[in-house]
């Protein structure tokens, strides 16, 4: 199972990926008629897969096996073209895949499918984002205010009397996982504003000495939901004091919020609260390493846009992932680095 995530985790080939994704799924107790429903391929190919890595192990996933051949003929090369020319865009993963599928045919270079989609009149683009400007000094010390804070429960946090947890909130939509696709030279790319089923808000923290994400999905970030949220949080740290570090969303600081919080700490001096919520410095979502998570997220899932054409697979992806992997990044020990006391 650890061979086959690592596999996933570092594959950068969508169709390699989803072999090692069915087959984890396969191990994981999933049916072969569940899994032909999340990743959209047969029952036989599942079958395949599984005899070829049970027989090669992860060799038996690669593409590039004896007898494939690296180049189409001319005919072929016209209808791949007018093939590309049916939609607006694409990604990298749906060429290839049709080429194997089609043609039985995988380049080595990445530039024989960019000059593919040249010569469909398709180039490389990206919708842009605004991001509001922090105050460097405000971030800067707040920073060195969260290390202190941290420093000062590091007896707490490494015998996991106390849970430091990095929390935010990811509004998942149809067009945040196209990202970068290929389009039509001479078309501009909109993101079309989608409906109320095409979008999914997650609750996520990030525990900051084991790396772990615990995920939730809700109808909205709210006030309600937050303080659900926190809740939540408490049952999944059993004997365990919180200390979550947030933004300064309004729902994070409203009435609500203050009230469940006093609710839960009551009397008791800060340094005893059950719950403990810090913000980070305003305007610079930088400062929480989960942002980076929720990235990592939707880059890995966009490796499927092509594939899942379900939104509901898509949010099934982006669940899968979080859930079963074990984040480990340097930003993830930006406030200082904890060990455990066994």
């Amino acid at each position: 199972m650890e061979e086959l995530q690592g596999f996933i985790a570092g594959n950068p080939d969508a169709r390699e990926m989803r072999k090692a994704l069915a087959l984890k799924l396969v191990y994981q107790g999933y049916s072969y008629e569940a899994i032909s429903q999340i990743l959209d391929v047969s029952i036989g190919s599942i079958s395949g897969w599984k005899q070829a890595y049970e027989r090669e192990g992860l060799l038996g996933l690669r593409l590039k096996h004896k007898g494939r051949i690296s180049y189409l003929s001319p005919e072929q090369r016209e209808a791949v073209v007018q093939w590309l020319q049916t939609k607006d865009r694409w990604e990298v993963g749906e060429l290839e895949y049709h080429l194997v599928e089609q043609y039985d045919v995988v380049y080595e270079s990445k530039q024989s499918y960019y000059d593919l989609f040249e010569a469909a009149g398709i180039s490389w683009k990206k919708t842009t984002q605004v991001n509001p400007k922090a105050d460097p000094q405000a971030v800067g010390g707040k920073k060195t205010e969260i290390r202190r804070l941290l420093a000062s429960y590091r007896e707490q946090i490494e015998n996991r009397t106390v849970r430091v947890l990095m929390l935010d909130e990811c509004h998942l939509l149809w067009g945040d996982l196209s990202g970068y696709v290929w389009g039509r030279t001479d078309e501009a790319i909109g993101v079309s504003v989608v409906n109320e089923r095409q979008k999914q808000t997650y609750y996520g923290a990030v525990d900051y000495l084991s790396g772990e994400v615990l995920l939730k999905a809700f109808d909205a970030g709210n006030s309600d939901n937050t303080v659900n949220y926190l809740r939540y949080l408490q049952q999944q740290s059993p004997d365990q004091r919180l200390l979550v570090l947030w933004d300064g969303a309004s729902y994070h600081r409203c009435e609500v919020v203050r009230k469940f919080l006093a609710q839960v700490n009551g009397e008791k001096p800060e340094p005893e609260w059950q719950i403990h919520c810090v913000c980070f410095a305003p305007h610079c979502p930088q400062q929480n390493p989960i942002e980076d998570i929720w990235l990592a997220t939707k880059t890995w899932v966009r490796r499927f846009c092509g594939l899942a054409q379900s939104f509901t697979r898509l949010k099934w992806l982006f669940e899968w992932f979080v859930q079963n992997t074990t984040f480990d990044f340097p930003k993830l020990y930006m406030y200082g680095e904890f060990s455990v006391i066994k």
